[in-house]
């Protein structure tokens, strides 16, 4: 009977074991869900994914603008260095060919019984720098190939000289290089973390955020299908002061639509400042890669004085440009999710102008 009489009071004590437990479990894994995967994070607003992605967007162009120098320069660097080797290399031949002439002279010298001459001697040396340690000894022989001598010893100093420049530009070369794929770095972290920003929007939303970036809906840019908006034909109602600027305007017309790609100057894809190079450079007019230099290439302009052609700066430290067409509009770049466009010049901090022809 007292065993009988124990069982129930077992059994509750179990149930409350068991629920206690539970509970135990559910406060667990609502605890990891707060730390852990358990809670998405919160979808951001249009309006805020707008702004992190523009503010993204102007970091990665001026550190583009960065990297556009860096590789201007490390091309000008690699022009020098090839023609300082091509240099050196002819100069090596022309002074092996002077010193097989004088080893010639000297072998005849030779088996004439006269000997050698001290000057003839050290123009022959394996040693430059004792030979041009030396040198004024070829000047004091007074032998008939002291004129002989006297051109090797210049050539090698020349040779020397050569060599020593190449080195020199080499160091600056590797130090461009560096600076470049720092840029690079730079620039494809924040453009990443853009498209990271951007993936977590709808389709919908995403076009509207293309086609709203930096401004309003705009000639030549996305409408809400992602489909690219009629631009206005090569040509245009566009008057143009001269006929460079008109070709440069037409080529930037032609090109509405193109997509943004930095470091790029066409055909096909552009980042700002390749498309106001490419243009102007279809027009015959030859402009700086960056930013920074295209706005001193030209007649500085006040934002009154503006005509079409002209090329617009925007943001501190010159960062963006694009090409004036009249109307308080301009030709641009601007930015991996919004092709070339024509946008209106007061959609972004107006910073310079600059007329180039």
């Amino acid at each position: 009977m007292a065993s009988h009489r124990k069982s129930p009071q077992h059994r509750r004590s179990g149930s409350r074991t068991r629920t206690l437990f539970t509970a135990v479990l559910a406060g667990a894994a609502a605890s990891a869900g707060l730390d852990g995967v358990g809670h998405a994070a919160p979808k951001p607003a249009p309006e805020q994914v707008r702004e992190e992605v523009g503010e993204l967007y102007r970091e990665a162009e001026a550190a583009t603008e960065k990297y556009n120098g860096a590789r201007e320069r490390t091309e000008a660097a690699e022009r020098r260095v090839s023609e300082l080797q091509d240099e050196a290399a002819r100069r090596t031949e022309e002074l092996n060919a002077a010193r097989e002439a004088l080893g010639s002279a000297a072998a005849a010298q030779y088996r004439s019984g006269n000997g050698l001459d001290p000057a003839m001697q050290l123009a022959l040396s394996s040693d430059p720098d004792r030979f041009l340690r030396d040198a004024g000894l070829a000047e004091r022989a007074g032998a008939v190939q002291a004129t002989e001598i006297a051109s090797v010893a210049r050539q090698i100093r020349e040779l020397d000289e050569v060599r020593r420049e190449a080195r020199t530009e080499l160091r600056e070369l590797e130090d461009q290089q560096e600076r470049a794929q720092r840029h690079k770095r730079t620039v494809t972290g924040k453009l990443g973390k853009a498209r990271r920003l951007l993936a977590r929007l709808t389709a919908e939303e995403r076009a509207r955020l293309s086609a709203g970036t930096g401004g309003g809906a705009t000639e030549g840019s996305p409408d809400r299908t992602g489909r690219t908006a009629a631009a206005k034909p090569s040509g245009g109602s566009i008057t143009a002061p001269n006929s460079r600027a008109h070709a440069a305007i037409a080529y930037a017309q032609r090109k509405l639509g193109s997509p943004y790609v930095w470091g790029a100057t066409g055909p096909d894809a552009f980042d700002c400042s390749g498309l106001v190079q490419a243009a102007y450079r279809s027009a015959g007019v030859s402009l700086p890669r960056t930013t920074y230099a295209q706005i001193g290439a030209g007649q500085r302009v006040s934002r009154s004085q503006l005509r079409p052609g002209d090329l617009v700066f925007f943001y501190p430290g010159v960062t963006h440009v694009g090409m004036y067409i009249g109307d308080g509009k301009m030709i641009h770049a601007p930015n991996p999710s919004a092709p070339v466009r024509v946008a209106p010049v007061d959609e972004m901090p107006f910073a310079g102008a600059t007329r180039v022809v």
